[in-house]
């Protein structure tokens, strides 16, 4: 059997479970660590192994994370990628759980491009985690919501931290 057939096999069996849950977003979801699991069964069964390297590029705007997984039968390899960029910005995390959670992001989206996962029914992968509220963003959405605006219209569409929410409900 060729790598290619052995990869197709994979893709057309394959099944990781999201076993994971967002309290925020309130969404199961998996993690690279369940699709690499969900892969073990197959490794000695068609003679292949998996792998996941990763390549910081450095650019002038922020770091972007390249996450290449790899299934090999010890002949030939075929090669997924995946780009993520790293938010020097992200508010409460420390430098190492920005990078963190960007390679987190790129090994699943490269082993999802691999093994051909199709989360479009995967809350992850339509969530936006709600967009930052600046000054003018929170007196929009208090003027909203005293005139008779529902704050969950406002969630929707922003990350409304305990704080911005006192701001915009006084």
């Amino acid at each position: 059997m060729t790598l290619n057939e052995k990869l197709a096999q994979i893709q057309t069996k394959f099944k990781s479970k999201k076993s994971r849950f967002n309290s925020f977003g309130k969404y199961n979801f998996r993690s690279a660590e369940d699709i690499l699991e969900a892969t073990k069964p197959y490794l000695l069964e068609l003679g292949v192994s998996v792998k996941v390297d990763e390549t910081l590029i450095d650019n002038t705007a922020f770091p972007i994370i390249e996450s290449t997984a790899t299934i090999s039968d010890g002949k030939t390899a075929i090669h997924a990628t995946a780009l993520v960029g790293v938010d020097l910005d992200q508010k409460g995390m420390q430098m190492p759980q920005k990078f963190g959670a960007a390679s987190s992001y790129g090994k699943k989206y490269s082993l999802g491009n691999l093994f051909l996962i199709d989360d479009t029914a995967d809350s992850d992968a339509t969530n936006n985690h709600g967009l930052p509220m600046n000054a003018a963003a929170i007196q929009k959405a208090k003027d909203f919501v005293q005139k008779g605006g529902k704050l969950d219209a406002i969630k929707k569409k922003y990350n409304v931290t305990p704080d911005i929410e006192k701001q915009i409900t006084l």
